[in-house]
Formats: structure tokens, C-alpha cells, sequence
């Protein structure tokens, strides 16, 4: 198991909303062996949309440059599936850097 830091900014810790992201995490590291480590924050915001406001933030331990990439929804469950998926586009270009080399 690799290491997940969760922190939490305005919203109360959730053993659900972790579970769901180990499980997604999960996915990415067993694609992904050189990431080390995964620091996850999760926030709630104000804002002016009903479709924001859940925000989910993940940064990355990797060999080279750290991963980071966030998003925020109505849920932060999507937030959470959204910001993974953009860690996963970064992990190929990083990826095929690597094997460029």
C-alpha cells in the first residue's frame, strides 16, 4: 500500500469519501509503480454555482517534477473521479518522457 495523506479544509473527515479515493488511487498506482505517494485535500468553497464547490485537490510523489491537479463539483465523489483522471493524462506524458530516455 502506498502512502495517502488526506487533509481537510472546511468539511468534516469522511472514512467514505477516503475509501473512495484509496480506491481510485489504487488504479493508479498499481498502473504506475514509481509513484510514491499521494497527498489528497479535499475543500468545501462558497461559490455562486450549484455544480462547484466540493473541491478535490491530489499531489503526486514521482520521480522528476511533482503531479498536482484538482477539481471541484457538485459532489466530491466527481471531484475526486475528475482530478484522478487528470493525474492519469499527466502519468502517461511523464511516463513516455521516461521511456524516451
Amino acid at each position: 500500500m502506498k502512502n495517502i495523506i488526506f487533509e481537510y479544509h472546511d468539511i468534516a473527515k469522511s472514512e467514505r469519501l477516503e475509501a473512495f479515493a484509496k480506491e481510485k488511487l489504487e488504479n493508479l498506482f498499481k498502473r504506475y509503480d514509481f509513484v510514491i505517494r499521494a497527498d489528497v485535500f479535499f475543500k468545501s468553497e462558497n461559490t455562486s454555482s450549484d455544480e462547484t464547490g466540493k473541491k478535490c485537490g491530489i499531489r503526486l510523489s514521482a520521480p522528476g517534477p511533482r503531479l498536482f491537479a484538482e477539481s471541484s463539483h457538485e459532489n466530491f465523489n466527481d471531484a475526486i473521479s475528475e482530478t484522478v483522471n487528470e493525474l492519469l493524462r499527466q502519468l502517461e506524458k511523464r511516463n513516455d518522457k521516461m521511456k524516451t530516455f
